[in-house]
């Protein structure tokens, strides 16, 4: 099995997709999941980042329990510093691999993992372990973006190769992309019965100068910076005059006054 961070995140910790993950909440990315919660249960996080959606459920979940779970110690620290902050004591972090959770069978009520699928090799194997942990009809929800699906305006030549060269650097690293699309058919596969799973669907959207500014300057900033520009380097997919056209190109179309910019998510809810 791989170890805790054996796996090469696509993104990385960098300070432009840590800046994308903190403005997450429970709302804007476990909307699915959020009618389906009761005040005592006992929900685990996996592949919880910087920690705002697993504090934000610790919320809603204010007679229960809730524990994230990440590979990356540095993240783990922020997120914590943040729970800290709120005073969310039915909150804590732990460092774990999402093929090796260190708990026992039947332990939680619900296991959540948002964004976390496409950035595995074996995502499969990951849900029968969040199964594993799951007690009987208890819950497993996932959602993931799907790259192939998100749609733009204006028409950009240059936000048209960032996504084919996403595409080619998450494919190199045996990470699928379009994971979103794939969720129900990897649930089934990871022995779900069909009768209790919902797959769903839902988006984000940056059309407002305020959003299209704040999404153009992320990616902006990760084509040049994060560990997806490190990545498309030593594949051999871009180099950094390539990387710098496309940050470019994305604050380019952050400026334009009719920008539209949607994200497309898959999701599913599955009973243990």
């Amino acid at each position: 099995m791989p170890s805790q961070e054996s796996e090469s995140y696509t993104h990385g910790h960098h300070e432009s997709v840590l800046r994308a993950h903190r403005a997450r909440t429970a709302q804007n990315s476990a909307g699915f999941l959020l009618p389906h919660l009761k005040d005592d249960m006992h929900l685990l996080d996996v592949g919880c980042g910087p920690g705002t959606v697993t504090t934000d459920l610790g919320r809603v979940l204010a007679g229960g329990k809730v524990v994230g779970v990440d590979a990356s110690a540095t993240v783990l620290e922020a997120a914590q510093a943040h729970a800290d902050a709120l005073g969310a004591s039915n909150v804590r972090f732990e460092q774990a691999n999402a093929y090796e959770l260190p708990f026992d069978d039947d332990t939680f009520d619900v296991v959540y993992a948002h964004q976390l699928l496409q950035h595995l090799s074996d995502p499969v194997a990951a849900l029968r372990e969040m199964k594993r942990v799951t007690k009987p009809g208890g819950l497993v929800a996932a959602r993931d973006a799907d790259y192939a699906a998100m749609a733009w305006y204006p028409e950009s030549p240059g936000l048209t190769e960032w996504n084919t060269l996403y595409h080619e650097v998450t494919r190199a690293y045996g990470f699928e992309p379009d994971a979103g699309r794939r969720l129900f058919s990897w649930v089934l596969q990871a022995g779900f019965d069909v009768a209790g799973t919902v797959p769903s669907a839902s988006s984000w959207c940056y059309a407002t100068p305020t959003d299209r500014e704040w999404w153009g300057q992320v990616w902006a900033e990760r084509c040049v910076e994060s560990n997806f520009a490190r990545q498309a380097q030593e594949s051999n997919l871009a180099d950094d005059v390539a990387l710098e056209q496309l940050a470019h190109d994305w604050r380019t179309w952050a400026q334009a006054p009719d920008g539209w910019f949607a994200v497309l998510h898959g999701e599913v809810l599955a009973r243990a």
